[in-house]
């Protein structure tokens, strides 16, 4: 008996910014989704080719989509590729149409206590009814929680990096959580497709900069991660894509003597040893070494003299940051093994 390939229908709204464009050059080659739907708004009626060639080959001759609810409502899985605040009007109207699963790339949906947005997003949220009904799409931890699942919120590039860094170490105790320290640099495609003053090539080019001192919207994320109290500072950095978190952390009152660099680099390699899409190194990760992949390279130190955990983690901010984080968790709801269609090897040089 032959065997046939499970199909599922996969519609995207916001397709034309970074992360939809992510989107669609993954799915491309995923063996179980087709994209049925991939809506533009004010690029609706542009050939994709003519926007980003490098999915030409993809997709020739198709022109991003109207928006369109009913015709999203019918696809397998719908995908929000759309900017923050957007997705808390068009969840509800989705639902109401239909939809059998959504996976939300916005923030939108990511906190479960509707008292943080105002705080952090300066703006009451719009939907806090449907908060506690969506799960963090962050499988190396809510793995469970997302089998089977029908409505996600796809987490940030940078929580999924700084999280990652210290995950295991918080999980074990291990580290004070009173105060944890992330300092984190992105590339510029983090900060999206439409031209803004601080991220022209004048701008960026041979520039390094922090930004969002104190108040970055991704803070309270790591916090809920980690359960910790966390200081973040995010940097700009001039490249394309990529990020790199370097974080700090104390040892826990009582547990210093169990830390050092070897035991700490063991436990990482134990606690993520089935994941696959994070590798433990030895060496020190680079943006690089996971450019185009879903893979997040992570090392451990301890310093005695200083008395400090430090974790780094590198990703892919496009993809295991973004897109590539959204299909694992897209396959993860729809039953299909979770590492289907996502690249493991980065681009290399």
């Amino acid at each position: 008996m032959a065997y046939r390939l499970r199909v599922l229908s996969a519609a995207i709204i916001g397709a034309s910014g970074y992360t939809g464009a992510e989107l669609l050059r993954l799915l491309a080659t995923h063996p179980n989704f087709d994209v049925e739907l991939a809506t533009g708004d004010s690029q609706a009626g542009t050939l994709i080719a003519g926007l980003y060639p490098s999915l030409a080959a993809a997709y020739r001759g198709r022109c991003f989509d109207e928006v369109d609810i009913a015709a999203a409502a019918t696809a397998d899985v719908v995908f929000l590729g759309l900017p923050h605040g957007a997705s808390q009007g068009i969840v509800p109207q989705l639902r109401a149409a239909g939809a059998k699963r959504i996976v939300d790339l916005s923030a939108d949906f990511r906190l479960k206590d509707p008292g943080l947005y105002p705080i952090w997003y300066h703006d009451e949220h719009q939907a806090p009814e449907l908060l506690d009904s969506f799960v963090y799409g962050l499988p190396e931890v809510y793995r469970e929680q997302l089998l089977g699942a029908d409505l996600v919120a796809s987490p940030g590039c940078y929580p999924t990096a700084g999280t990652l860094a210290l995950l295991p170490a918080a999980r074990a105790g291990l580290i004070d959580l009173g105060a944890v320290i992330v300092d984190a640099a992105s590339g510029v495609s983090g900060a999206g497709r439409p031209p803004k003053p601080n991220t022209t090539f004048c701008t960026v080019d041979e520039d390094f900069t922090a930004y969002g001192l104190l108040d970055h919207r991704h803070t309270p994320e790591m916090e809920m991660l980690l359960g910790a109290k966390v200081l973040f500072t995010p940097h700009l950095a001039p490249m394309n894509r990529g990020i790199l978190a370097t974080c700090y952390a104390r040892p826990a009152p009582g547990r210093e003597s169990e830390l050092s660099t070897e035991s700490l680099l063991r436990l990482y390699r134990e606690y993520y040893a089935d994941e696959p899409f994070v590798v433990v190194t030895d060496g020190s990760p680079s943006t690089k070494a996971t450019l185009g992949s879903n893979v997040a390279q992570v090392t451990v130190r301890y310093d005695a003299r200083t008395g400090f955990v430090l974790g780094i983690c590198a990703i892919d901010n496009l993809t295991k940051g973004a897109s590539g984080a959204a299909v694992q968790c897209a396959n993860l709801i729809c039953g299909l093994a979770e590492t289907t269609g996502l690249p493991v090897v980065g681009v290399y040089p």
